[in-house]
């Protein structure tokens, strides 16, 4: 049994996505146990709760949108709301000072909504919605004010607002088929409304439009208003087995009058900054970025709008997060970085969950944490040098924190000579474990994510949990990990369990020699995509792992890419397969072809209401294997989906973790 419990880790609670809004911070917390919503002054107060008890958020990263927005200048709060999980978000509104969430738009209930994008000056919101039982996701332009609902376009592979200009009356919509696959469409309204859909929109190119699927939402503006493509070429547009060049684009800001400022890999791999205009985007420039002071290995992560000629300009350095303010300088085609946000100081060598940015008051609200240190808010203000001030004292329980892991560079060279970033988390010497320590390796999901130095993430508490517990953790980001440049995330498309299964077997091998690690005692877990790679690894290398845990990992592609959401499968059969026509290709990279060899104890854990993987492929792989009669066991969470994030199932996930390993592992040895 460990010697530490994790109680002591998840004292210290989740501070995220805090909004700066009229005087006070909104952010959310698992302050009672769950994800909800609360306030403070921004001086300082009790947080407030915002929500009632019953409701409980969902991890917001997994959103992919904002969670919640303040309009204050409509007392109201806009959250993003589903069910224990099931990730059918809905937009719900309460007064500023809280209370019962009430649905804004009650006829997309059974839908995905994403808030894309908030206009609390204007009222106005980009909400994406889903329809989930079939391959259509609308955008619309929604008026908080009146309700209306604009439909800006409809596609099987959804928009994203790429960028706005300041009065929304040019949006611009990325259509993603793929990572680093994009086509941009400018959305403009015209001064006047001729109605019916103009010749050309993404509803004629994708053969969608609002007669496609009718009755998604009444009451909604007709599609009156030009859609046109503006850069790169729609999937619907080219021909049989057509590739086009990869142009990586994250993000696009109207500039000027006909100017577009993308953030993309037109011309670095890594990502910089891209300027076309709307009428000729064959002649791109790139647009060079001077003043950056950071050094290490990494990417440009994201480019957000402030105002006028302000960006903020955010890097992913090593896992750590760097941002600047930036001016662009239109005439010379330049962004020239000017003071810095975060990434020094008391905030360095961490990861910001979110920063948010308060016009009004010129303030960044940040939710920052590292990989030994909890979330805490900060506001940070001023011009250069600028000043941080932490609104929390958040801190780990009755552990100091020199008995944490900060963790170590253990990079390698793996099977074919392509060097893989890592970090190896090892027992403090002040714990007082002797000889070398049994190795627990960490597997990522995505599989284009990335392992950061990240508190707020279900990871590292327990990298830490396993590390006080002594267990070194070996978190890899292998190939097609993101982070790292757009060639490196690339690599594992259509090749899952292939190149990217041997770099964990070169990994594992690296630290044959190292001190303080028994290569010979060594467990892995993974989460999703993570989950698929544990179980690969039980499989086809069964002689490496002494216990494996699965967390929602698929373990038959064909019934994971049947049992997905609609709207999901065009994207995989791009970057993975067609359950149909690559069927047996499929079945040769699913883990069901080979965990009969599987020759260690596995734990697999498993959210009843995970719409992602879906609870019955890890109840199709536990049936299968104990009936072979391996040592399998399924911790099923009822109330949680494609994480875990109630305090009470938390507490039983990382215990029952810990306990696994430390029997499988024999720490005590």
């Amino acid at each position: 049994m460990p010697g530490f419990k994790v109680e002591s880790l998840l004292a210290a609670r989740l501070f995220l996505q805090p909004q700066l809004a009229d005087g006070h911070v909104y952010f959310i917390s698992d302050l009672s146990g769950r994800l909800s919503l609360y306030a403070m002054d921004r001086a300082g107060s009790v947080p407030e709760p915002l929500l009632s008890p019953d409701v409980a958020l969902m991890t917001p990263i997994l959103l992919e949108g904002l969670p919640f927005y303040a309009f204050p200048k409509l007392d109201k709060m806009l959250v993003m709301i589903d069910q224990n999980g099931n990730e059918n978000y809905q937009p719900m509104v309460v007064p500023l000072a809280g209370g019962i969430p009430e649905p804004l738009f009650p006829q997309f209930a059974g839908m995905q909504c994403v808030l894309d994008h908030a206009d609390p000056e204007r009222n106005l919101i980009i909400l994406g919605v889903d329809h989930r039982t079939e391959p259509i996701i609308d955008t619309y332009l929604a008026d908080l004010s009146s309700g209306e609902l604009t439909l800006l376009g409809s596609s099987p592979h959804g928009f994203q607002a790429g960028g706005v200009n300041e009065d929304l009356t040019r949006v611009v919509l990325g259509e993603r088929y793929e990572e680093g696959d994009v086509a941009l469409f400018l959305w403009e309204r015209p001064s006047t409304s001729p109605g019916g859909s103009p010749p050309g929109s993404a509803q004629d190119a994708q053969g969608g439009g609002p007669a496609a699927h009718s009755g998604a939402a009444q009451g909604v503006a007709p599609a009156q208003d030009t859609l046109r493509v503006i850069f790169g070429v729609p999937l619907s547009q080219r021909a049989a087995g057509q590739r086009v060049p990869l142009n990586g684009i994250y993000s696009a800001h109207p500039v000027g009058d006909d100017g577009i400022l993308t953030h993309c890999t037109l011309f670095d791999d890594r990502r910089g900054l891209a300027f076309f205009t709307t009428g000729r985007p064959e002649e791109v420039q790139p647009v060079e970025i001077a003043g950056a002071i950071h050094s290490g290995d990494g990417e440009l992560d994201s480019v957000s709008h402030l105002a006028g000629d302000r960006y903020l300009v955010q890097y992913n350095i090593d896992g750590a997060s760097w941002a600047y303010e930036g001016t662009y300088d239109a005439a010379a085609r330049r962004m020239v970085l000017g003071p810095v946000v975060c990434g020094e100081g008391a905030l360095a060598d961490g990861t910001a969950e979110s920063i948010r940015y308060d016009e009004a008051s010129g303030t960044y609200a940040i939710s920052f944490s590292t990989a030994s240190s909890p979330s805490q808010l900060v506001l940070v203000t001023g011009d250069a040098p600028k000043q941080a001030t932490f609104l929390t004292r958040n801190r780990v329980l009755g552990i100091p924190e020199h008995l944490l892991a900060g963790g170590e560079d253990a990079g390698f060279t793996s099977h074919d000579g392509l060097h893989i970033p890592a970090r190896l988390y090892l027992p403090a010497a002040a714990l007082g474990y002797e000889g070398k320590r049994p190795v627990v390796v960490y597997i990522h999901g995505g599989p284009q994510g990335q392992e950061r130095p990240d508190f707020t993430w279900f990871s590292m508490p327990l990298i830490q949990f396993l590390t006080l517990n002594g267990m070194a953790v070996f978190v890899p980001n292998v190939r097609g990990s993101s982070g790292y440049g757009l060639d490196y995330t690339k690599h594992v498309d259509r090749d899952w369990g292939g190149a990217d299964r041997l770099d964990h077997v070169a990994g594992l091998a690296s630290l044959a020699g190292h001190p303080r690690v028994d290569t010979g005692r060594a467990g892995v877990i993974g989460r999703s995509y993570g989950g698929y790679m544990t179980l690969m690894q039980a499989g086809l290398h069964p002689d490496l792992w002494s216990a494996a845990v699965d967390m929602f990992g698929p373990y038959n592609l064909v019934t994971f890419l049947e049992r997905i959401p609609a709207t999901w499968r065009p994207y995989f059969e791009i970057v993975l397969g067609h359950p149909e026509r690559d069927r047996d290709w499929l079945l040769e990279r699913s883990p069901s072809t080979y965990l009969h060899r599987l020759a260690c104890p596995m734990l697999v854990i498993q959210g009843r209401n995970d719409p992602r993987v879906v609870a019955a492929e890890s109840e199709d792989l536990v049936r299968t294997l104990q009936a072979q009669g391996k040592d399998v066991s399924l911790l099923l969470f009822e109330n949680e989906g494609h994480d875990v994030t109630k305090l009470e199932n938390k507490v039983r996930c990382y215990s029952e973790i810990a306990r696994f390993f430390a029997e499988r592992l024999n720490i005590s040895d």
